[in-house]
């Protein structure tokens, strides 16, 4: 391998990620990873793995990883509902122009429900906000 490698992996998992240091300095060469934590971005918590004690380097790293990687879902969390949006579009267009009526009849109530629920959440949203913005 040309590049060096990081000291740590992060293996992502649902709700954070299993942290390795990672090691190449042995006889053989070979890549090494010893897991040291598990961590969870949902609540903040990193815990040792096994008996383990975390450095204060290992805990700035995890860290730093930890708000990358929130940065890094929040920027995706944003992303997918410009991409709902987009799938409005393009399903109101296919509702005009392509669809048939039994595609229509499978998917207008769920539509209907959906958009619905949405609208309701959205406005009440929206309330709220206008309502914490208004001068006393």
């Amino acid at each position: 391998m040309g590049a060096e490698l990081p000291e740590y992996y992060f293996r992502v998992r649902e709700n954070g990620a299993a942290v390795f240091r990672v090691d190449t300095e042995n006889r053989q060469r070979r890549i090494e990873m010893d897991q040291i934590a598990v961590v969870n971005i949902r609540n903040g918590e990193i815990k040792p793995h096994g008996d383990r004690t975390l450095s204060d380097q290992d805990l700035a790293r995890i860290k730093v990883w930890m708000q990358e990687r929130a940065d890094v879902l929040a920027h995706r969390d944003i992303d997918d509902i410009h991409r709902a949006v987009d799938y409005m579009n393009l399903t109101t267009q296919w509702v005009q122009s392509r669809a048939t009526d039994d595609q229509l009849e499978d998917v207008t109530d769920a539509l209907l429900l959906a958009m619905h629920d949405l609208r309701s959440v959205l406005v009440r949203k929206k309330a709220d906000r206008l309502l914490a913005d208004k001068p006393d």
